[in-house]
């Protein structure tokens, strides 16, 4: 579950954590970490904010399992399919798009970064793991697209590569958030498309 806005027959649906996990990830990709709290949390899943201690003692606590959520949600989505590098690129660029909610929503992790001074060490360590699962993942898709023979010389790394196409990707996100318009998003990725290889 991913809308915080989500009805209650649609809440009622998994466990009590899975509905505070899934209303707090609509929160955070929405309002950002910052922007929400317990009550809010308490208030979407419909119990009292004293019970959500019972799952998650602090804030803190809920947000590192959003995004190790996030994070095991991707490593599933990348287990489940069988796919050459040119599809798993473009299924990946679908993801930001469609899942991710490009024009309305923010990637779980890059949500946290304004608030970056505010959080704690764990929590940020959850963000950069995600980061760090994304970004090997496109390192191993980007060298399957131009393996080493096929190079340019003077070309940037693929690991730089595959920093870089994270990087527009969360960017392209906030742009299109700050517009309300996914359209915004597709321009930076068409834009990004045509400077990799394959």
């Amino acid at each position: 579950m991913n809308d915080a806005t989500a009805t209650p027959a649609a809440l009622a649906a998994g466990s009590t954590r899975d509905q505070i996990l899934g209303v707090a990830r609509g929160l955070i990709e929405t309002r950002s970490y910052l922007g929400f709290s317990f009550q809010d949390v308490a208030n979407a899943v419909g119990i009292r904010k004293a019970s959500l201690y019972h799952h998650f003692p602090t804030k803190e606590a809920l947000g590192i399992a959003v995004i190790r959520q996030a994070t095991q949600y991707f490593k599933d989505w990348d287990a489940a399919r069988e796919r050459e590098p040119q599809d798993a690129l473009d299924s990946y660029f679908r993801m930001y798009r469609n899942t991710l909610k490009a024009g309305s929503g923010m990637c779980p992790a890059g949500s946290l970064a304004p608030g970056w001074d505010c959080i704690n060490e764990e929590l940020r360590q959850a963000v950069q793991e995600l980061r760090h699962t994304q970004v090997l993942w496109l390192t191993g898709v980007l060298g399957a697209l131009a393996p080493a023979g096929a190079r340019k010389k003077g070309a940037p790394s693929v690991a730089a590569q595959a920093s870089y196409v994270f990087s527009v990707c969360q960017g392209a996100l906030l742009a299109s958030r700050m517009t309300g318009r996914v359209e915004d998003f597709d321009e930076a990725i068409a834009q990004l498309r045509s400077s990799l290889p394959g």
